[in-house]
């Protein structure tokens, strides 16, 4: 166990679902070294659900809804190799996806669901025939996220200008985090510059990752997040283990060291922004 932080945070974007053992054991795990919030992120219709119904039942979660931006071509094309949890599936069109959709939007009305994602563009995964698809689908969650006045979470892998060029056609909600920002620099700046929340995961901790850390040096205090991502994205030096909210504070003590500020400030300004962009 990581030495617990000494101010409380929240772990901004995670998936118990995806995580072994239970729910219950898992924020304990997470309380002991000080995270003392979750956010349980759906990616699809079934993950979406069990969001929000863990969140009903757990004081410390917190739910965000939606379609993975892969989630809504294999939904629209088909998933014949059923890369998804849901096996392979059949193609089931426009209507399909406008469906499920619909139950998105019914689930994100609900009081303890607080965000809507996570949504955006996957350039890496999805190719060029499924692009239609992942733009309908994050048009409608920024429509959703404006409607019920809920934070966007937005999933955006190698697909940034056209993540940005999506935002300002439609007009961003009022609260946008950039979870597991992949962003440059130059990407940090354009998003302070629109009031974006940036959520820094495990991976800035790589050694890979410099363009990541010259993201987390520029991006202002009051726009950052902490998160997991977990069970993907374990933070060094514990990588090869599957990622859970307790491994936050490796995290958070990293982020303190590339901002050049204390990792108490860095607790308090976390806890507060994601307080804030999530309503609670």
């Amino acid at each position: 166990m990581p030495e617990p932080l000494r101010v409380p945070v929240a772990d901004s974007h995670t998936h118990l679902d995806m995580q072994s053992g239970t729910v219950r054991d898992a924020l304990a795990k997470a309380a002991a070294v000080g995270v003392t919030t979750v956010v349980q992120v759906g990616c699809d219709i079934a993950g979406s659900r069990w969001a929000a119904e863990t969140a009903a039942a757990h004081e410390s979660v917190w739910a965000t809804v939606a379609l993975h931006p892969n989630e809504a071509p294999r939904i629209v094309l088909g998933d014949p190799d059923g890369w998804s949890r849901q096996g392979a599936r059949e193609p089931g069109g426009e209507a399909a996806l406008d469906a499920a959709l619909d139950e998105i939007d019914a689930l994100a009305g609900l009081p303890q669901v607080r965000g809507v994602g996570e949504t955006g563009l996957d350039h890496f995964r999805t190719g060029p025939e499924g692009m239609a698809a992942q733009e309908r689908s994050f048009r409608r969650h920024i429509d959703m996220a404006k409607r019920h006045g809920k934070a966007l979470v937005i999933h955006d892998r190698e697909a940034h200008a056209d993540v940005l060029r999506v935002l300002d056609e439609e007009g961003a909600p009022s609260t946008v985090v950039f979870h597991c920002f992949s962003g440059d620099a130059e990407m940090a700046k354009i998003c302070a510059g629109q009031g974006y929340l940036m959520s820094f995961a495990g991976n800035v901790t790589f050694k890979n990752a410099q363009p990541l850390r010259d993201a987390l040096a520029v991006a202002p205090l009051d726009l950052l997040l902490v998160e997991t991502d977990a069970p993907f994205l374990t933070p060094a030096p514990y990588r090869g283990r599957p990622n859970a909210p307790y491994l936050i504070p490796l995290t958070l003590r990293a982020m303190a060291e590339v901002k050049g500020v204390a990792e108490d400030a860095l607790a308090e300004a976390v806890a507060a922004n994601t307080a804030r962009a999530f309503g609670y």
